[in-house]
């Protein structure tokens, strides 16, 4: 039988030699369900975990349920306009007191006794209450608020620990920009979440998916049907995609405490070849509400950026995803599009006929995904004769591409730092900052 870890074991699982430029992932990090259990106390706990879209929630009784950080939310907009985030428990026995995944609705009541709340969460009828003594206190009795509940730009975000920093400190100045990047190519309407959610799942590690998610390195060898084959049969010129990816348009970037992204030169899309019009006109409103120089960061990259741990927003297609463990070798994910409120249907129609062609799960790209990462975790099974992975492309590089990994890194040192029970800022950059600069960011740790 193979041996289980201890806390001891934990400054060991990855080796960061930036000296030497390599880095190395103690394979038993995807395999040991005690690394997951410290993953849940450290991590799952702790940091600031995305919920939803106030789209999603657009009117008075309107609510979502969804498992977070391996809690069952209910989230709902009162009649005072006020979304609030609250755990889908009822306090009486446990029982989820909203069934389905949305809907609007007045009360909430409980299908096993009949306990009712409003949408704020209090407690507002219990079958039979005169047989309760002097001492019950219905005030006291309802739904458990999450205890960090905030919003940046329209999406929700859940923090279970109280004392944790604020959200936009959280997230800290580069990740924010890339959130807005991702938000603003789109008219100043907003953004909404398009009807329904993409839930699959797959035997692997969560963390395989985090390094799938921001992996340039993978897409022309695991997406072949997509660049090769779909995209010349749509009649799209995916020449520009096979090109050698250079400093000077592509880069794999660190933006500070664990977030990261990839971000390229726009290479074009099967949408830019569909709606050329839409999305010219798109830019032109940018340059006309932000600048030249906004617009070019905004329209003129396509970006896959991790907001740590698990949220992901990958700008080509608009997506948005989450995944969270079920166990140490199996996940479960869920994908949403999100798209501007301005869309015409027919800008609509072409948006989704995008996002559904890669990243739906019958797309070209996502099965794909799942077999390799699968393939990933059945490999890991060689843990006692092979027991690392090699992450450290582009570590020696001063500029690494999209194509490097330094984005990847990025990820594993917020991980190892955390689970280390290291609280404050963690420099993941492969050059680090010096310590005044450190200094200065310790404010925005989390």
């Amino acid at each position: 039988m193979t041996p289980g870890l201890t806390p001891d074991d934990i400054p060991g699982l990855v080796r960061d030699d930036r000296e030497a430029g390599l880095f190395r992932i103690d394979r038993r990090s995807f395999t040991r369900p005690e690394v997951l259990e410290w993953e849940r106390q450290q991590i799952f706990d702790r940091c600031w975990l995305y919920v939803g879209h106030e789209s999603e929630v657009a009117k008075p009784g309107d609510y979502f349920t969804r498992r977070v950080g391996g809690r069952p939310l209910l989230v709902s907009r009162g009649p005072d306009g006020v979304i609030r985030a609250l755990i889908n428990s009822c306090t009486h026995r446990g029982n989820p007191v909203a069934l389905q995944a949305r809907g609007n609705t007045k009360l909430f009541t409980c299908f096993y006794h009949a306990w009712a709340f409003d949408t704020k969460g209090t407690l507002v009828a219990v079958p039979g209450d005169d047989s309760y003594s002097p001492g019950f206190c219905k005030q006291s009795m309802g739904l458990a608020a999450v205890p960090r509940f905030d919003a940046y730009r329209g999406m929700l975000f859940a923090c279970f620990d109280p004392k944790a920093v604020d959200l936009v400190d959280y997230l800290g100045e580069e990740a924010c920009k890339r959130i807005d990047y991702f938000l603003d190519f789109g008219g100043e309407g907003g953004s909404e979440i398009s009807d329904g959610t993409h839930s699959y799942s797959m035997k692997a590690n969560w963390k395989l998916l985090v390094e799938n998610s921001i992996d340039g390195y993978h897409a022309m060898s695991t997406h072949q049907r997509y660049f090769r084959r779909y995209l010349p049969d749509i009649g799209f010129d995916p020449s520009a995609w096979m090109a050698k990816r250079s400093p000077g348009d592509s880069r794999g970037r660190s933006l500070g405490n664990g977030h990261s992204c990839v971000e390229s030169l726009d290479r074009g899309t099967p949408l830019s070849l569909s709606a050329p019009d839409e999305l010219k006109a798109l830019r032109a409103d940018l340059v006309e509400r932000f600048g030249e120089d906004y617009a070019h960061l905004t329209a003129d990259y396509q970006r896959n950026v991790l907001i740590f741990p698990n949220l992901i927003l990958i700008s080509m297609f608009k997506t948005v995803r989450t995944f969270y463990p079920v166990s140490h070798d199996y996940i479960e994910v869920d994908g949403w599009g999100l798209f501007p409120k301005s869309d015409t249907p027919e800008m609509r129609r072409k948006r989704l006929d995008n996002f559904l062609s890669c990243q739906g799960p019958g797309g070209f790209a996502t099965p794909d995904d799942v077999s390799g990462l699968e393939g990933c975790q059945r490999g890991f099974a060689s843990v006692r004769e092979l027991q690392w992975s090699d992450i450290s492309r582009g570590m020696a590089q001063p500029e690494p591409t999209s194509t490097d990994e330094l984005q990847m890194r990025a990820f594993w040192r917020k991980w190892h730092a955390l689970l280390k029970g290291n609280e404050g800022f963690a420099d993941c950059d492969d050059h680090p900052a010096q310590p005044v600069a450190q200094a200065q960011l310790a404010g925005s740790a989390g």
